[in-house]
């Protein structure tokens, strides 16, 4: 899928420089220098599509999606003003008027899109660096210790992308203000781009998170690694959680202040990892729980149905047997709130994942999709915004 996806977007790439060059080649200065050389406008338009090469050097991804957007916009401003000039042209015809063919001496169209396209991204720069509160408030019929119970649910924070291991713990300063009694992380803490240094010191600044009752983790698909050069192993991660007090759950269930239960599940990515492993040769770092995950009715065969239970599943994937298992709350991220428009109404409709984004309550069962505290590697979120999750459950 992921080859299909780099391949299609790569494919994208290509198709639009060529585009762009032909967009560009409209401007004023291009026409001017170029004079009366037909040949020479093109290649003064290319010029900008350097400044794209130079970026992608420094930035692959980032380069490719500023691309596809400036000619995305360009192609629905190119459709737009084709609409609007056949009907004008009808409109002549129809009244035995010539309509005008020169070319404008300034480009409006071209100055409006890369305007347009430079202030849509920006938006989304700050929808992806900048922190949102979000909040959610639950009730249940079980008791929770005190009668009530905050969550405070953070996920995919991909250490290093859109801040480092300083700028995670600002933010899990204004988490810990909050005064959570549980903070959960329910995936892809750290990339294959984490350092070790930034690793070391975000585990160091989950463990000092003041809450009631502790800080509990569930692996993401990016956790452990998915490349050989990551200066550190699954399972040095993981002793630097533990040896931080934080408790890691991959299938694993724990009663907490023998009111309520945490489910960590493992992430449905880890089958095709370890058969992966398997093919080449290579081992799982150590790491217990590797391979085929446990059915959330393997998970609560030995749990007291009558607590309250909340689960951490990274990807929101398995809500129809969640709910039917009777699980009171399920927390999830991977999907970034859909991260870029229009690839959240596109997961939706191709079943991608049962929920993109939000709330949704099935049967007796409440399920949180967060949209993440951060990002993978695109620093921008046009179709979502970062945050952290509180939320607040009472007992009925």
């Amino acid at each position: 899928m992921w080859a299909a996806i780099v391949g299609a977007a790569l494919v994208l790439a290509v198709l639009s420089i060529v585009y762009l060059i032909s967009r560009f080649a409209k401007f004023g200065v291009a026409r001017k220098l170029a004079g009366d050389r037909p040949r020479m406008r093109f290649l003064y338009a290319s010029l900008p599509l350097v400044v794209f090469v130079v970026c992608c050097f420094f930035d692959l991804v980032n380069s490719v999606i500023v691309l596809l957007h400036l000619a995305a916009f360009w192609l629905i401003a190119d459709i737009v003003t084709a609409i609007g000039r056949k009907l004008i042209r009808k409109r002549n015809v129809s009244e035995n008027e010539a309509p005008a063919q020169k070319e404008p001496r300034v480009y409006v169209k071209g100055i409006i899109v890369l305007a347009f396209c430079a202030i849509y991204l920006v938006i989304g720069a700050v929808q992806a660096y900048h922190v949102s509160r979000t909040s959610y408030a639950f009730s249940t019929s079980k008791e929770l210790p005190g009668g009530k119970l905050r969550v405070a649910l953070i996920a995919d924070s991909h250490v290093g992308v859109t801040f480092d291991a300083e700028g995670f713990e600002k933010e899990l300063k204004r988490i810990e203000a909050e005064k959570p009694d549980i903070l959960v992380v329910a995936g892809d803490f750290v990339d294959d781009g984490t350092t070790r240094e930034d690793m070391i010191a975000s585990c160091r600044a989950l463990g000092s998170v003041k809450t009631t009752y502790g800080v509990y983790f569930a692996y993401g698909n990016h956790d452990k690694g998915y490349y050989s050069n990551r200066p550190y192993t699954a399972a040095e991660l993981e002793a630097e959680l533990r040896a931080n007090g934080v408790i890691v759950l991959e299938d694993e269930a724990v009663l907490v202040a023998d009111s309520f239960y945490v489910i960590g599940r493992m992430d449905k990515s880890e089958s095709s990892r370890l058969k992966m492993s398997e093919s080449i040769g290579t081992s799982k770092d150590g790491v217990k729980g590797s391979g085929e995950r446990k059915s959330i009715e393997e998970l609560l065969a030995d749990l007291d149905r009558s607590r309250f239970i909340l689960v951490l599943n990274h990807q929101p994937n398995d809500y129809e047997a969640e709910s039917g298992a009777g699980v009171d709350l399920v927390l999830s991220g991977h999907t970034h709130g859909g991260q870029l428009l229009p690839l959240g109404p596109i997961g939706r409709l191709i079943g991608a994942n049962d929920r993109t984004y939000g709330t949704e309550r099935r049967g007796g069962t409440q399920f949180v999709v967060t949209s993440g505290i951060s990002d993978w590697e695109i620093r921008f979120k046009t179709g979502a915004h970062s945050e952290y999750v509180i939320i607040d459950i009472t007992s009925e």
